[in-house]
């Protein structure tokens, strides 16, 4: 559920983003070519597990900043729950710095490596996947291998899920993995009983049921995200994806999902000149009846809408014929962190069992878990096999494989492309 986008600068560095003027990593990165000609990470120095309690001493008093996306009250109210929880616990403080774009902390990262502060950055933690970590990973600007040091690490399903690389970057220890997400549909069965399952029939659907369906702008990474879904469905070969691609290729490859948002977009709410600015937004969207389709990441927000009076019981989620997209959440570290045991102390609680099991309850958040559940003690276990599964969860065999995530390139490249086709003027 996190934003996930490619970094953005608008600004000379430590000034904020606005939101509005987008240059790729690449670019950036070229004003800083001294810097970064070579990319180096900060190694965990043979830290290990039996480290952990001298880590855990010398977290006790630090201040934790964690940059995380602050655009949904129910995970504000997670990263609340988490935060008292590890101060009780450990006596560590985190202070959740509320981003409405997660390159707003990697700018800020990359802005005080620039001006050579290497100790007491101001980001200690940042919500992260996608071309933001490749982007990071690629210029240094992260610290690790850390994952091997924490004890709940040891937990994390990293055989059947996808725990050991983000959007086909190799992880290597440098992230770990937070939370697994699924793209769904939610809807209204009052309003649509037989919803369409295919790229195809949503526009079959849209051209019967004009402006009765949206999806949150890109860069949002929902709005994006549905970019990417459709391009899926509708390519003959997903193999082109997996890797960056010549302008030709790119072109090539893309000119079926344009083709598409030419059509669709006129029979969209509001003829596709407006679109809502994230899923939360989308969703107030379908709660009020201004449209009948709403996209999320997660596959209990129809059911988590139900329990909280968002949505009518009547409320259920759908998936695409043939899967839709899944990834991981991740925390990652800054090289130059200023309370690196704090924060090591606080991802390590949030893959435990129990922070674990709070966030799958469709009541608080009902994110997947990264846990390999079926390997935990019994104990351990129970906690999961108690959650109640919303009444508008698809089980795992309806909701099917989830789909890999194209390369970063891909996002960055479907971002600006969409920006250059129908965000100028509005």
């Amino acid at each position: 559920m996190c934003s996930l986008r490619s970094l953005r600068l608008n600004e000379p560095p430590g000034l904020r983003f606005n939101g509005k003027t987008s240059v790729s990593f690449k670019r950036v990165a070229t004003g800083f070519a001294l810097l970064v000609t070579t990319a180096w990470f900060v190694r965990a120095a043979g830290a290990s597990e039996a480290d952990w309690p001298t880590t855990v001493a010398k977290a006790r008093g630090q201040t934790v900043y964690w940059n995380a996306w602050g655009g949904d009250n129910r995970i504000n109210a997670y990263i609340a729950w988490a935060a008292r929880a590890v101060q009780d616990r450990f006596g560590v403080e985190v202070r959740h710095v509320k981003l409405t774009d997660t390159a707003e902390a990697v700018t800020r990262v990359l802005a005080e490596k620039s001006a050579g502060k290497k100790q007491k950055g101001s980001v200690d933690l940042i919500w992260i996947n996608g071309e933001n970590f490749a982007a990071m990973k690629k210029h240094g600007l992260l610290y690790g291998p850390f994952t091997q040091t924490l004890p709940n690490f040891r937990l994390v399903d990293t055989r059947s899920k996808p725990t050991l690389t983000d959007f086909t970057v190799a992880v290597d220890g440098l992230e770990a993995p937070w939370s697994m997400a699924q793209f769904v549909f939610l809807h209204d069965t009052a309003r649509i009983v037989d919803p369409p399952r295919t790229p195809q029939t949503l526009l079959a659907w849209a051209k019967t049921h004009p402006g009765r369906f949206t999806y949150p702008q890109p860069p949002d990474f929902l709005g994006t995200t549905f970019l990417k879904q459709t391009l899926l469905s509708l390519v003959r070969r997903a193999d082109p994806l997996h890797s960056p691609a010549s302008d030709a290729e790119f072109a090539k490859v893309t000119a079926p999902l344009w083709e598409y948002l030419e059509t669709l977009h006129p029979v969209m709410w509001r003829q596709g000149r407006a679109f809502p600015a994230n899923g939360p937004a989308q969703i107030r969207l379908l709660a009020d009846g201004e449209i009948d389709i709403a996209l999320s990441f997660s596959p209990e927000a129809a059911s988590s809408a139900i329990l909280n009076g968002q949505l009518p019981g009547t409320g259920r989620t759908f998936v695409f014929e043939g899967g839709t997209i899944g990834n991981a959440s991740f925390l990652a570290i800054p090289f130059n962190s200023s309370a690196r045991e704090g924060t090591l102390v606080l991802i390590d609680f949030l893959l435990s069992p129990l922070a674990q099991a709070r966030k799958q309850d469709p009541g608080e958040l009902g994110s997947l878990t990264v846990l390999a559940v079926d390997k935990l003690p019994p104990k351990d276990r129970a906690l999961f096999e108690s959650l109640p599964r919303g009444p508008a969860t698809l089980s795992a065999t309806e909701l099917g494989k989830p789909l890999a995530e194209p390369h970063p390139f891909w996002t960055e490249r479907l971002e600006k492309e969409w920006q250059k086709r129908y965000a100028a003027g509005r």
